[in-house]
């Protein structure tokens, strides 16, 4: 071999050898976008996108150890390099997203926390008003159900303490339906009541 062509041949080997050497750092920098989108609550907030973005790594990692498999000369792994490069960009992506929509949730669970509690407050004080006389006897059950929904407000509070503000809005919307409920069937218990002590009324009168 002339010297003039081993000189020619000194660029090729260095761009063949680069094309085999494995992209460590960049599926290190892939499996960091992916981490860094599942913290932001990816995995809930935008499932189908954040699995698709582990497939993604998944069939990367596929095509890597493929071309380990081969004769050093014959590796090429840019195409896995561009498909952790597109995981990056997908990933940074998801991830302000996920994020934009985790604080839509945290605001709607916190406005279901507020309406949930003040509809409770709202029950037990119109409980409180009833539950005299003749009418604690018709109400007592109500108010052991009313003061249940209560202690259920805290599971609301440990559902937000925990970033589950999706669980927390469907337990505070379940709890303020209750409460509504609980609430119109205390009036109706207050008007049967009300009628039961006019009829007497009336009852003794034609004595």
């Amino acid at each position: 071999m002339t010297r003039p062509l081993m000189f020619a041949l000194v660029p090729l080997v260095f761009m063949v050898v680069g094309c085999t050497k494995v992209p460590t750092d960049r599926i290190a920098s892939a499996e960091q976008a992916i981490s860094e989108a599942r913290a932001a609550g990816a995995p809930t907030y935008l499932a189908e996108r954040y699995a698709k973005l582990e497939g993604m790594l998944t069939t990367a990692k596929h095509q890597i150890a493929t071309q380990e498999a081969k004769f050093v000369l014959l590796r090429d792994y840019s195409q896995a390099e561009e498909l952790l490069e597109s995981i990056q960009m997908d990933a940074t992506r998801v991830t302000a997203e996920a994020e934009r929509k985790r604080e839509e949730a945290k605001a709607a669970a916190l406005q279901a926390q507020r309406v949930a509690q003040a509809s409770v407050k709202a029950t037990q004080e119109l409980l409180a008003k009833a539950l005299v006389g003749d009418n604690r006897a018709a109400l007592i059950a109500l108010k052991v159900d009313a003061d249940g929904l209560t202690a259920s407000l805290a599971e609301v509070q440990s559902a937000v303490d925990t970033d589950d503000y999706q669980g927390a809005h469907v337990k505070a919307g379940a709890i303020a339906q209750k409460s509504e409920t609980l609430a119109a069937d205390v009036r109706t218990a207050l008007a049967a009541t009300v009628a039961a002590k006019s009829q007497k009324r009336k009852a003794s009168r034609t004595k």
